[in-house]
């Protein structure tokens, strides 16, 4: 299934701001965490495939919308009560930050530069890095080959970066908003490859396509929650681990990727663990 440009272009601007108190979630002091939420705004993607997709009818479909929609239940919230928003790469710190949405399931990698903006639960799956070409292109077998060649540029994805400035491959980044735009552009000829996670090439996959089964890292999906919302973190990580052990996961991995022909982990993915960060004081003059 592809996306088509238009589409894609939408979804950077379709983030739904809400009215309302926020949920701080800081592990200090009497803000309200995620776990004491009644109703929950979770941010997820409109645009990936097998992750979150938006379809005609408005419904968000996807493996991140399933497994958001599990972990909210853990947490005393029925589907009733949860409102998705589309949330592009480029917004996810500050949707957090300005409580515009209390979670985010949005294949969002944990880093150590975003953990200073963001507490993460999970992660929830651990996907790998790879490559998507033309199916006709045979230059292309190894991230070594994206030397010299056009790869997708998505505003706030650290993918492209780990080409580039990690494994210092002079490639070329031409910039895009999402990566169903990536998807256009590749089609088009204007774009060689798009290299992130596997599960995200796995849901753009069609017969004009290839994903050249290199993989090159690993990519943790962690749950994005207001930064020091240290009782939520616990309680989704408690959530994840029940997730897998009833059988849930390998059935919502099943449903979703079971036919990309990618080798679908099982077991408890290794939780970062949660952490607080008391906030700096005040300096007065």
């Amino acid at each position: 299934m592809r996306v088509t440009r238009s589409a894609a272009a939408a979804a950077a601007g379709t983030l739904i701001a809400l009215t309302g108190t926020a949920a701080c979630g800081l592990g200090g002091g009497g803000e309200t965490s995620v776990a004491d939420q009644r109703s929950l705004r979770i941010g997820v993607k409109q645009d990936q495939p097998g992750l979150g997709l938006r379809g005609p009818d408005g419904a968000y479909r996807g493996f991140d919308v399933d497994v958001a929609t599990y972990v909210a239940g853990r947490l005393g919230v029925p589907p009733s009560r949860i409102t998705f928003m589309t949330t592009p790469s480029s917004i996810r710190e500050k949707a957090l930050a300005d409580g515009t949405v209390d979670m985010i399931f949005a294949s969002y990698s944990i880093t150590a530069k975003r953990k200073t903006q963001v507490t993460f639960g999970g992660p929830y799956y651990v996907p790998h890095q790879d490559t998507m070409v033309r199916a006709a292109d045979a230059s292309i077998g190894a991230v070594r080959d994206l030397k010299g060649k056009r790869i997708c540029e998505v505003t706030g994805s650290n993918s492209w970066r780990r080409v580039i400035e990690e494994r210092k491959v002079a490639a070329e980044p031409v910039r895009a908003e999402t990566y169903g735009q990536c998807m256009d552009l590749l089609s088009a000829g204007r774009l060689d490859a798009v290299s992130t996670d596997d599960l995200i090439l796995a849901g753009f996959a069609t017969s004009a396509t290839k994903i050249i089964n290199a993989p090159f890292t690993d990519e943790k999906y962690g749950v994005g929650l207001r930064k020091n919302d240290l009782k939520g973190c616990e309680a989704v990580n408690r959530a994840l681990t029940e997730m897998y052990q009833d059988g849930k996961a390998r059935q919502l991995l099943a449903k979703w990727f079971g036919k990309s022909g990618l080798k679908l982990t099982t077991s408890v993915p290794q939780f970062e663990g949660c952490s607080y960060t008391p906030p700096a004081k005040a300096v007065h003059d």
